[in-house]
């Protein structure tokens, strides 16, 4: 995350009231993917909230990469922290099986640098799970109306999950889950919050892709050495057909 400011400040709107109903979703929809993957060690890549995301995985060996001390932030997280550039991972090459990217394509530099690493990391067949905002949303629309004096996550890159696959693909990955969920207002009312809940119902049914937030599970391709013909092709043989080829021992007769 650039800069451990923009990270409290993302963490102080999740605690608020438009933010604790969208993190309980966020939960809920990585509650469905997580136990579903598999493997020894999971990656969280930063986190926007001050708790663990990964509860429900069954993974057993499970870590935090931060760029920032988070003691001073009131984070009580359950999975170890090790502190580290999310654009240069202190995790060895082909040695995780799952990596978490919780809003973090959003709010860094170089998102392209941070898949790469991922990317690096991951063993092949392993999974990346992205949490996104959805441009092509009513969240969207407000991010384009306040993104230049907002703060977060108003004012963070928010790319459409079309455009992630894109990424996934190039980098060798399938897609298997892609889902976008959260259909509520960006508005910090309490009471209104409250009344307009049908809306995720609502959304659902009539519009789901206009969801607010989406979740995206890559997974990537196991590389297969391919065989290499030699292009070297047999001469053609200058002897006609139905001719006999003259023996070595004729020639040197004659």
């Amino acid at each position: 995350m650039a800069g451990g400011r923009q990270r409290k400040r993302l963490r102080h709107w999740y605690q608020q009231s438009l933010g604790q109903l969208l993190i309980s979703a966020e939960q809920q929809a990585l509650d469905e993917v997580l136990p579903n993957l598999f493997g020894y060690h999971l990656i969280q890549v930063g986190s926007p909230v001050d708790q663990d995301l990964s509860t429900t995985s069954l993974i057993p060996n499970q870590v935090m990469i931060e760029s920032h001390i988070t003691s001073d932030d009131g984070a009580e997280t359950l999975k170890p922290q090790v502190f580290g550039c999310s654009q240069s991972l202190p995790i060895l090459s082909d040695s995780v099986d799952v990596v978490l990217l919780a809003h973090t394509l959003e709010f860094e530099q170089d998102a392209h640098q941070v898949l790469r690493e991922a990317d690096r990391v991951l063993v092949p067949e392993g999974h990346m799970v992205i949490l996104g905002f959805n441009p092509w949303s009513l969240w969207g629309v407000w991010h384009f109306l306040t993104s230049r004096w907002a703060s977060p996550p108003w004012n963070g890159q928010f790319r459409s999950m079309r455009r992630i696959k894109e990424w996934l693909s190039l980098l060798g990955y399938d897609t298997k889950t892609c889902q976008q969920f959260f259909f509520q207002l960006p508005i910090q009312h309490e009471g209104i919050l409250r009344r307009l809940e049908v809306l995720d119902k609502i959304g659902r049914r009539c519009w789901p892709f206009a969801g607010a937030i989406y979740v995206v599970v890559g997974k990537k391709r196991m590389m297969t050495p391919t065989p290499i013909r030699p292009r070297w092709r047999p001469g053609r043989s200058l002897v006609g057909a139905g001719l006999v080829k003259p023996s070595t021992q004729r020639v040197r007769d004659e």
